[in-house]
């Protein structure tokens, strides 16, 4: 039992939204009680994880005494009195926004992104900022700025990148949302690494607007590839906090649009058809990952849904794998300077034409000119089209989010020089961490990552569902079955409430 609160109050640590917030409907505690344990408790244990590294503590007790009186109005709002930290690269009004380059190390922009109004509005009290890697490239959580972000389940260990703060603040009870983006498994990777819930939607599902590379201004657009989502410690607050957040930009789409996203295809496990893939023609899947797989598998099956361990619809995951390297980096070629994107053009014009690794295919993307995008895009919509084909015989398809649970802190530079460990064998870093990001990243399709069981040692081990475009409501649903039926998120058992 927490101090000073009764003994029906619920688990401030690790309690869901809704538990947390019908406590605060019943006056079982109030708001600021509600964030001055949240606070105390990062105090007292992100010294040594380091996840929330902006702080806006002061307002956020501001906010909770707001919210506390809104509630004594009676007004109910989704997220009243709920704290929530975000990714760093989200601006908000009077706290830096660096991406983790220190020479935006004094930006402040002047305005919060268009979806941390949504989660004010919504009654959201934000209380920081969590870690990332520099520019968001990586698997890992460090930069110059803030430091390293550590595994709440192993300190030794990466908690992902590069939502990686977001992943170790949920898992070590820092409060029960947070809100990060994905163009590489930047949301699926942390989830599976830390044992948490999160959501990569559907592509343009959530709008964009104050997530943007310093000084850019906040406008409206849609980018390639990349998405903002929830990361949460339960499903059904995935579920919650994406009716918050989605929706069409006001300032764009949202003048003659509006959100109807189509109901879950079913409520029942047993009524679920589910494709179940734990290889890759590419890049092998660890012994520890794959054998949780079929471990889920067989579990659903004695469920009584219908599951398939392969199927001819299933689109050529190597063409895919290359499809989506390059698109990748095409993606992100704008933060290039001059001297960097001559560089890349130089490296891909020197490529043999019949070279087909990964790695040649992220280089092409880097220097990839427009033309070349039209023909590359136009692949990516024959695949989107091979998907939808085969969402008409499954509901859904379960996918390793990672190829091995959370590795063990590796920043040797360069970066294209780092090897990945999988079961003894070593291979190209960037080759086996991004490899899981496709097909989801690739054709814009909902993926909802839930932890499924543990290592031989303990460590979480995550899978992630992947859905038809815009039925984003279908794998949260599903993720919402697997954790009633299988067990869910397990807090790490070194952590405890602070005394």
């Amino acid at each position: 039992m927490q101090r000073g609160l009764p003994a029906d109050a619920p688990d401030l640590d690790y309690g869901s939204i809704g538990a947390l917030f019908g406590a605060l409907l019943a006056r079982k505690m109030s708001a600021s009680e509600l964030l001055e344990h949240t606070i105390a408790r990062i105090e007292a244990l992100d010294r040594e994880i380091n996840a929330v590294v902006v702080r806006d503590f002061d307002r956020a007790r501001e906010a909770a005494r707001a919210a506390d009186a809104a509630l004594g109005r009676g007004e109910r709002r989704p997220l009243l009195g709920i704290p929530v930290t975000l990714k760093e690269p989200f601006n908000v009004a009077g706290l830096p926004t660096t991406w983790g380059f220190p020479h935006f190390r004094d930006f402040q922009p002047a305005e919060d992104a268009l979806i941390v109004s949504r989660l004010k509005a919504a009654g959201a009290i934000i209380i920081g900022k969590t870690n990332i890697p520099i520019g968001l490239r990586d698997f890992q959580s460090y930069n110059e700025i803030y430091g390293t972000t550590k595994n709440p389940w192993d300190l030794g260990r990466s908690p992902g990148g590069s939502s990686g703060g977001s992943g170790a603040a949920l898992a070590a009870g820092f409060g029960p949302l947070s809100i990060g983006s994905d163009i590489g498994g930047s949301i699926r990777v942390p989830a599976h690494f830390c044992g948490v819930f999160g959501h990569k939607p559907s592509l343009g599902l959530v709008p964009l607007r104050g997530y943007s590379l310093p000084p850019a201004p906040p406008v409206p657009g849609q980018g390639d590839l990349a998405v903002i989502g929830p990361m949460a410690r339960r499903a059904s607050d995935l579920a919650l906090s994406l009716d918050v957040i989605a929706g069409p930009d006001e300032a764009r789409d949202g003048i003659g649009y509006r959100l109807a996203l189509p109901a879950p295809r079913h409520d029942d496990l047993k009524d679920f058809r589910i494709l179940v893939v734990d290889t890759h023609p590419l890049m092998p899947t660890g012994e520890a990952v794959r054998s949780a797989i079929g471990r889920l598998a067989s579990r659903l099956a004695k469920s009584g849904a219908k599951v398939a361990r392969s199927s001819a619809a299933l689109p050529d995951l190597a063409e895919s794998a290359r499809l989506y390297m390059k698109l990748l980096n095409a993606a992100r070629s704008p933060r290039l300077t001059p001297e960097a994107l001559a560089e890349a053009q130089g490296l891909a014009a020197a490529l043999a034409p019949d070279d087909r690794s990964l790695q040649a295919e992220r280089t092409r993307g880097w220097a990839m000119i427009h033309r070349e995008w039209l023909a590359t895009d136009a692949m990516r919509l024959r695949l989107q089209q091979q998907w939808h084909a085969l969402f008409r015989d499954y509901d859904a398809v379960i996918y390793p989010a990672a190829a091995v649970p959370a590795f063990p802190h590796d920043h040797s530079e360069p970066f294209d020089a780092r090897q990945l460990d999988i079961d003894g064998k070593a291979y190209p870093y960037a080759d086996a961490c991004f490899i899981w990001a496709d097909p989801a990243s690739t054709c814009g399709l909902p993926a909802t990552a839930v932890p499924i069981d543990r290592s031989p040692s303990g460590l979480p081990i995550g899978v992630q569902i992947i859905g038809p475009y815009l039925e984003d409501r279908t794998t949260i649903a599903l993720a919402g079955l697997l954790e009633r039926e299988f067990g869910g998120f397990i807090p790490p058992p070194s952590l405890s409430t602070p005394a």
